[in-house]
């Protein structure tokens, strides 16, 4: 569905934004265009109109979207010197266009795209040759939103709408076969649904409160995840969750990061800050005595709770909030010991990610950008480290030139859900800055001291994002080993019900998670309720059952699973 994969839908994508605008400027000529992208599955237009747009006006949209289509225009770049640019912008008094002209660095090409003889905007391209290229019955006009002018509230509200495009009819209806899959799936819904978690009004956007059942999936998820970094010689380690504002100026965030960082707090006439990130909690524990070459690698693992300010626009669900539990670690190693360090991270990345039912991956690895700290032998044996070790794997990768941060490479990892989208989850990033700025060292082998090599890594990313895409993905439908109630018991009557408690309390000795109906329904809506509630066992207990004292236990996927006695059932 990204558009990386064909250039030729790209500009498809990009021709049907501006065809739209063309269409809305002739319905509503006292409309401005904005800035019009192409995106994931299609593209959107943000328009400045004094009248909001209605759905029957984005039916009237398309209609002259398609008669533009049919005319078969032609579409020509132009490159134009700034000031006849500027003179073409003013006589057609359009000021979104007078900014993001002066936003064009001097000396780049200043080009625009013309549709026909009457339409034009500034861009950069590229496009179809003709409007009849693209095919009205694969495009569709979705939704209209409100959309803040260069995403800030001070500025004016404009309308977007947002479109999708595609080669072929049959594209665009597997689009929407997805889409209402993907609606089915809503974290959201269902988290609400089956009493996962919510999201509390009364106490803030983006702040999660998991519900008992919620909680349970995710205390499981935590314990697997424990087990296995224990299992792989992680140590962990537990930090506050905020800090005086001068370890941030030390780590450097209180300059690149302070916009998603909440404000300070006074403690004392000085100023506290909540933590947006538990890096420099972990080089404060590395600084607290001086360590050996021979203490190294150390790894230390962390489920750390970090706050970051979020546009209250921005929030959605569990995917975008403004406190969330990073999965993060942090090794600290010696430049001979990171190949085999990052390749240890590969193989928990898959051991963690399989148990989970995902095991296709999309593989990314970044290298230096043009701004960057660190000289060129740290940057060439890290990036070095990082393809032996993928080598080493046998795991295909991109490389995308010039993409890494500032301060080190780094390898990301996509995951695909069940309806096959694309989900980025694990990052292991080196870091040749903290260490720096710390002043991080080790007593190396020849007695001087040198600086360790840092490497982050998170592998679900966020437990409460981990947790959404898992929801979706499954469908709520949890495998047993996950699903926050395994067995629900219903009583047939009143009586048979001091049976079912004796059950539910041998079974939650032996760490099974069970449930007893206490609705008082009657039977048939007992199993649609079980059923609707996505438990895997259920179990009928009547006068038959209790007198022989045993469970018929069903199964939601595969039905009857038989008789036996209480005992054998939990075993």
């Amino acid at each position: 569905s990204a558009n990386e994969g064909s250039p030729e839908l790209l500009r498809i994508r990009h021709t049907s934004a501006h065809v739209m605008a063309m269409a809305v400027q002739k319905l509503f000529p006292n409309a401005q265009v904005t800035i019009g992208p192409w995106i994931d599955n299609g593209f959107y237009y943000d328009f400045d109109c004094p009248e909001p747009f209605t759905d029957q006006d984005l039916k009237k949209i398309k209609r002259e979207m398609d008669r533009i289509v049919r005319q078969n225009l032609p579409l020509a770049r132009e490159v134009l010197p700034r000031a006849n640019a500027q003179a073409k912008i003013e006589a057609a008094n359009e000021k979104y266009k007078l900014e993001i002209l002066a936003g064009i660095p001097e000396g780049e090409d200043i080009s625009i795209y013309s549709i026909g003889e009457n339409w034009w905007d500034l861009c950069a391209g590229p496009h179809v040759e003709k409007t009849g290229k693209l095919n009205p019955k694969a495009i569709m006009l979705e939704s209209v939103a409100g959309a803040y002018w260069r995403g800030s509230e001070k500025n004016a509200m404009l309308q977007r709408i947002y479109g999708t495009a595609w080669e072929t009819p049959e594209q665009l209806e597997e689009y929407l076969r997805r889409k209402e899959e993907a609606k089915r799936r809503d974290h959201r819904v269902l988290g609400a649904k089956l009493g996962l978690f919510s999201i509390q009004e009364d106490a803030g956007g983006g702040l999660v409160f998991w519900h008992p059942k919620g909680a349970t999936v995710r205390n499981i998820i935590e314990n697997f995840w424990k087990e296995q970094h224990a299992a792989t010689g992680y140590d962990f380690l537990y930090t506050p969750h905020l800090a005086n504002v001068g370890l941030w100026k030390t780590s450097g965030h209180f300059d690149f990061y302070k916009e998603s960082m909440f404000d300070q707090m006074d403690v004392e006439n000085e100023q506290y800050q909540l933590k947006p990130m538990n890096c420099p909690f972990h080089c404060l524990v590395y600084k607290d005595s001086l360590r050996s070459y021979r203490e190294l690698p150390l790894r230390w693992a962390e489920l750390g709770t970090v706050y970051r300010y979020e546009r209250s626009g921005t929030l959605h669900g569990l995917f975008r909030v403004r406190g969330f539990t990073q999965d993060d670690a942090h090794i600290f190693c010696l430049p001979s010991q990171l190949t085999g360090e990052i390749l240890g991270v590969l193989n928990l990345v898959e051991s963690l990610l399989s148990r989970f039912g995902f095991t296709d991956y999309e593989i990314n690895l970044s290298t230096r950008p043009e701004k960057s700290v660190g000289g060129d032998d740290i940057w060439d044996k890290a990036t070095a480290a990082l393809t032996d070790a993928l080598a080493l794997k046998k795991w295909e990768y991109k490389i995308d030139e010039g993409g890494g941060a500032f301060y080190g490479p780094k390898i990301d990892i996509k995951i695909t859900d069940a309806i096959g989208r694309s989900w980025q989850l694990s990052t292991i990033q080196c870091d040749f800055n903290l260490p720096d700025r710390f002043d991080l060292e080790y007593v190396s082998s020849d007695g001087t001291r040198q600086r360790p090599i840092m490497v982050h890594r998170a592998i679900f990313g966020s437990i409460e994002r981990f947790f959404g895409i898992l929801t979706e993905s499954y469908a709520g439908d949890f495998p047993l080993w996950l699903a926050p109630v395994q067995l629900r018991l219903l009583p047939v009557a009143e009586d048979h019900r001091a049976f079912c408690l004796a059950a539910q309390a041998a079974a939650k000795a032996k760490g099974i998670r069970v449930e007893v109906d206490a609705s008082g329904e009657r039977l048939g809506k007992m199993i649609r309720n079980a059923e609707a509630s996505r438990v895997p066992l259920m179990a009928v207990v009547g006068a038959k059952e209790v007198e022989a004292g045993t469970l018929a236990v069903r199964m939601r996927k595969a039905g009857d699973a038989g008789e036996a006695k209480v005992e054998e059932v939990l075993e």
